[in-house]
């Protein structure tokens, strides 16, 4: 049997109960501090409803994503700018990626008050604030709120330095990151090895250029993006019409959010027998957070048009560290890495896509892949459409 996704449920690890000899959780103590509302699902339906609750200096209201593992790199802050709002002006020795679910603004950013920039956003707007830089939010509207996400790394950050003092008021500028430089947020980048995309502002992540990742199956495009010189890393991925990517799995905290499409889904576990996969249904807004480690997910198409996904994600997922069970994440199974090929996928896998697609009246178009598929071929190059 396949679970719904808010079947799911995650091991809490609550701070209350500490002996002496145990470190308090400088993160929790951060959240109980700030009275934020806190979510801890994994699975979110539709990021423009997430419940939001007070948050004042955030511009107005605002809510906390945290999966309560300790192993859990990164968190998702959801705030709500006031109609003609703004937020109060900060810093942090915490990285952040900012994507705007809804709303238009503006955004200042600064390491000098004699050189302040200020660049413009809308929906579908990415952009990263370089680390401890000082800036403030502006929604542009006087009649509607602007909404947006952003993932950072401060639960690992606070738990490490465990001092509120050096994490909000510390006055070392990285300006090897940033140094007031007037083109930082233009929205301009520089293209590395074929698919890595280097720039601080995506100014329509729904719309940007991808390339292509034949690796990762059924011709799918990708871009890397790399910014801010930020340890947490992004990608946005894009796949055609009846076909699905290939399972893999690696360490927690990457944020899947699906940017474009009208039909699909996702699938994780973390049992080798899948006894505990669960089904999480797509919409353009639909976020899910691979919640733990090592947790297989795997994406599917089952719509009518191309569908594109982003991933905010905690750093490079373990991939680059030799001692992380799932050491080459982008590796088949087969040569020891953490990736189902296709050949190795169970049946059950594509007889539940196919059984979506009928729902539909829709074709599969994976044969070029599944031996058994009982669809057509399809596309079976990033470059056919």
């Amino acid at each position: 049997m396949v679970m719904q996704g808010t079947d799911m449920k995650i091991a809490e690890t609550p701070t209350e109960g500490l002996t002496d000899h145990q470190v308090p959780d400088a993160y929790q103590q951060w959240l109980d501090d700030e009275g934020v509302l806190i979510h801890k699902q994994f699975y979110f339906p539709n990021i423009k409803e997430i419940e939001v609750g007070p948050w004042e200096r955030k511009g107005g209201k605002g809510a906390v994503i945290h999966i309560d593992n300790r192993h859990m790199p990164n968190d998702c802050h959801v705030v709500e700018i006031n109609p003609g709002g703004k937020s109060e002006p900060e810093h942090h020795m915490y990285e952040t990626n900012f994507y705007i679910v809804s709303g238009r603004g503006a955004t200042t950013v600064w390491v000098d008050e004699k050189n302040k920039h200020t660049f413009e956003w809308k929906e579908g707007s990415l952009f990263v604030v370089p680390l401890n830089a000082w800036y403030q939010h502006f929604n542009g509207s006087g009649d509607e709120p602007a909404r947006y996400l952003c993932t950072t790394n401060a639960p690992p950050m606070m738990r490490l330095f465990r001092d509120n003092d050096f994490m909000f008021n510390n006055d070392h500028m990285f300006k090897g990151r940033y140094s007031g430089e007037e083109d930082a947020f233009s929205g301009s980048g520089q293209l590395y090895n074929k698919r890595i995309w280097e720039s601080n502002f995506v100014p329509n992540a729904p719309d940007m250029a991808l390339y292509g990742w034949k690796e990762r199956g059924a011709g799918g495009i990708n871009a890397m993006l790399s910014m801010g010189q930020n340890n947490m890393g992004n990608h946005i991925s894009e796949f055609p019409i009846g076909t699905y990517k290939k399972a893999h799995r690696h360490g927690p905290g990457a944020h899947l959010v699906l940017l474009s499409g009208d039909s699909g889904y996702s699938l994780i576990w973390t049992k080798e027998d899948r006894s505990d996969m669960i089904k999480c249904d797509w919409q353009v807004g639909t976020m899910v957070i691979v919640p733990s480690d090592g947790t297989f997910h795997q994406h599917f198409n089952s719509g009518t048009k191309r569908a594109r996904y982003m991933a905010l994600r905690s750093g490079d997922g373990g991939f680059n560290d030799p001692t992380a069970p799932w050491k080459g994440a982008g590796d088949s199974i087969s040569e020891g890495g953490w990736q189902v090929e296709y050949s190795d996928e169970e049946r059950e896998i594509h007889e539940i896509f196919e059984a979506e697609l009928a729902k539909k009246g829709a074709q599969c178009n994976m044969k070029a892949f599944i031996p058994y598929c009982t669809g057509v071929e399809g596309v079976t190059s990033e470059r056919e459409t």
